[in-house]
């Protein structure tokens, strides 16, 4: 185990030779100076060489341009994380805008698909229910005594991709990536986990280089036993962990939020933070519009719990904005696969109650088939202002509604948010060409730019790493107990905040990809500040918010290394 000193900015380690440079977070390659490759007989085991991070660098973005597709790009990049943690946030950091789409969506959902085929060096823990008496002592490794922030995942319902198993543990192993590379966490601090309860993906149960536990999907009290022995014991090993939850079917991520919110710092990426960029996205768009969020009528896609969620914030939004609750409920249309939430509706869940329309509202609308209340007659009817989608339908936002829409408003405000981007209900150039230009678009998937009228109009990807990294930041960085709700609302406004449309009404709606670090300070600024008013923080000093969050951020560079410590 090896020992740092900030202060001294030295890595005191008794590893050598090989054991040295295999360890990804210690290895630095043919950066090794004369002296380390002396003390720790790393000499003819390396080229004569010695080089700098950013040499290194450099050689690797050019490699990785080399390859012809998305997923070569991925899987070099996680054969570079799991050979030299430094040289790889290095490269993440100087080049997010080009490779976010790489680490994080859409090509990860491919990563996840064939997790079992680049699968090369243990990275995270992979909790299997067979092993599920084995929890506390796997998770008692020294190795893991400075973790703070763990990303969990089932791997139920992975991006729109569905069950992908064991391969959901890609998704825990992305988004940590991040976590450090926006927000500076420090790479030891972070734990990706899998629960492996099995799959129903047929697809993978049969095929021979599957690396998950071949069983069916524990459900039922089998499954809450199975979370529970695994927070209990989470709880035990790092009683002030950050544990976000990634990725669960909507049936379990709703309810285990709920079970466990009061019980230690948690969050729900899929519903909270998704919650939280589409409410910074959407008050950027009101920027350019003119017209206030208490007059937006909002029609949402895919009533699940992250579309519930997204709605949930904004109706909290625009109560704090002036309607009165009634007044505000009446504006949100939710869709579901039912066709649009009406009271008396079977089925209805607690995330969708707040949302359903009455008999009445709906009882002169025409409509295109009797029965069922779809999008298009949402248009039709409601005439939404925002048109939210979360329901993982390709091509689910179809011309003839778009239009529609169009006709009524003379900027509509369109986010098809499922990702990746195969599952997208609309692509940025059918929404641009549909509307004639006018629409004002946020994407959960990357699109290239589309010209209409001679003018570029860029992509907004409404993506959770606007909120999450600077989310952990804030929270690790006073010590949060405990995760509010008011926590994702300032995020979001402050991500608004940062929107060229402040001052432009012609710019993007979000900032650029490239000043995610940026953004993920402004974030835990705010996060940090409202986790002291909401009483959860344990450091509750608010003129020293900004000092403790420039010491924890790590920003990739060799540290000197001399002999010292244990191996541990």
């Amino acid at each position: 185990m090896e020992k740092e000193s900030d202060g001294a900015k030295t890595v005191a380690t008794e590893l050598m030779s090989y054991d040295l440079i295999n360890q990804p977070r210690l290895n630095k390659g043919t950066a090794f100076t004369e002296e380390e490759r002396d003390l720790f007989h790393l000499h003819g085991l390396l080229p004569p060489h010695i080089g700098t991070l950013e040499e290194q660098a450099a050689r690797r973005i050019k490699v990785l341009r080399s390859y012809e597709t998305d997923f070569e790009r991925y899987a070099y990049l996680r054969d570079l994380q799991d050979t030299n943690e430094t040289l790889f946030y290095a490269v993440l950091v100087n080049n997010l805008e080009e490779l976010l789409p790489i680490v994080y969506t859409p090509t990860v959902g491919e990563g996840c698909q064939r997790f079992s085929e680049i699968w090369r060096k243990p990275r995270g823990l992979f909790l299997s229910y067979a092993n599920k008496d084995r929890i506390r002592d796997i998770l008692a490794d020294k190795q893991f005594d400075q973790v703070r922030a763990i990303v969990v995942t089932d791997g139920e319902r992975i991006l729109g991709l569905g069950d992908q198993g064991a391969g959901g543990m890609g998704i825990s192993i992305g988004k940590l990536a991040l976590y450090v590379g926006c927000a500076g966490i420090h790479p030891e601090q972070t734990l990706p986990i899998l629960l492996d309860v099995g799959t129903n993906n047929q697809e993978r149960l049969k095929d021979p280089l599957y690396m998950g536990w071949r069983h069916e999907r524990i459900t039922g009290a089998e499954y809450d036993e199975f979370v529970e022995a695994f927070v209990t014991a989470v709880m035990e090993r790092w009683p002030d962990v950050l544990l976000q939850w990634e990725d669960f079917a909507g049936y379990h991520a709703g309810p285990l939020l709920e079970r466990y919110r009061d019980r230690l710092c948690t969050f729900n990426d899929d519903i909270q933070s998704t919650a939280s960029v589409a409410l910074a996205t959407l008050l950027a768009a009101i920027n350019v519009t003119g017209v206030p969020l208490t007059e937006q009528r909002v029609a949402l896609l895919g009533a699940g719990s992250a579309g519930c969620g997204i709605v949930s914030l904004v109706l909290r939004a625009m109560i704090e904005a002036g309607a009165s609750e009634a007044e505000a409920r009446s504006r949100f249309y939710a869709i579901d696969r039912d066709g649009l939430l009406v009271d008396g509706m079977p089925g209805i869940t607690t995330w969708q109650r707040p949302f359903v329309q009455s008999q009445a509202a709906v009882a002169n609308w025409k409509t295109e088939s009797p029965g069922k209340i779809g999008l298009f007659d949402v248009v039709a009817n409601a005439h939404p202002t925002v048109l939210i989608g979360v329901s993982g339908q390709s091509g689910a936002f179809t011309e003839q509604a778009i239009r529609l829409m169009a006709k009524h408003v003379q900027q509509p405000i369109i986010f098809p948010l499922s990702n990746p981007t195969s599952r997208s209900e609309a692509t940025l150039e059918q929404l641009v060409t549909w509307t004639e230009g006018r629409a004002l678009v946020g994407t959960g998937s990357p699109f290239k730019p589309v010209t209409w009228n001679g003018v570029e109009i860029a992509n907004n990807q409404t993506n959770n790493s606007y909120i999450f990294p600077g989310m952990g930041l804030g929270i690790l960085a006073v010590e949060a107990k405990r995760v509010t709700d008011a926590m994702f609302m300032v995020a979001g406004k402050a991500v608004a905040a940062m929107s060229p449309t402040v001052t432009d009404p012609k710019g993007r709606l979000l900032p650029r990809v490239s000043q995610l670090r940026d953004v993920a300070i402004s974030v835990a600024r705010v996060v940090a500040r409202q986790a002291q008013l909401d009483g959860v923080a344990t450091f509750r000093d608010e003129s020293a918010i900004d000092a403790r969050i420039a010491e924890y951020m790590w920003t990739p560079y060799y540290r000197r290394y001399v002999k010292g410590g244990s191996r541990g």
